[in-house]
């Protein structure tokens, strides 16, 4: 046997053979975990501009353009078009709210990749037992 530890390894060896691929493994599950958090940071900051920007330009847009018909039409029809602009503003409120749910259902899952790889990491140990 050398004194230089040339030798064939043994348990411990093996042991820490082991524990370095365990947590080799785990640090790389760990980055991917990470990777994905951000993006879903990111994309979470993103969504959240695009959707003030939009609700108050379109607040903006229908609050004008209800006051300008309601105005052009006060003295004749006047609560036929505050009753016709609620019956719109209510289809398009429901249209909007069916639409984010569809949305919503087409995202990802959170840390789905993370997810694959622990399952792809188990079943490669449960082949090799």
């Amino acid at each position: 046997m050398d004194a230089n530890g040339s030798a064939a390894p043994g348990f411990l060896g093996t042991l820490r053979h082991l524990g370095d691929s365990l947590i080799s493994g785990l640090q790389d599950r760990m980055a991917l975990i990470a990777i994905e958090l951000h993006e879903e940071k990111f994309r979470l900051i993103q969504i959240f501009f695009w959707v003030s920007a939009i609700l108050s330009a379109g607040l903006m847009a229908i609050t004008f353009a209800s006051l300008t018909l309601v105005y052009l039409f006060w003295d004749s029809f006047r609560l036929e078009v505050l009753g016709g602009l609620a019956l719109l503003y209510s289809v398009a409120f429901g249209w909007i709210v069916v639409s984010f749910r569809r949305y919503l259902r087409r995202q990802p899952r959170l840390l789905a990749s993370t997810l694959q790889e622990f399952a792809s990491d188990r079943s490669c140990i449960r082949k090799r037992s």
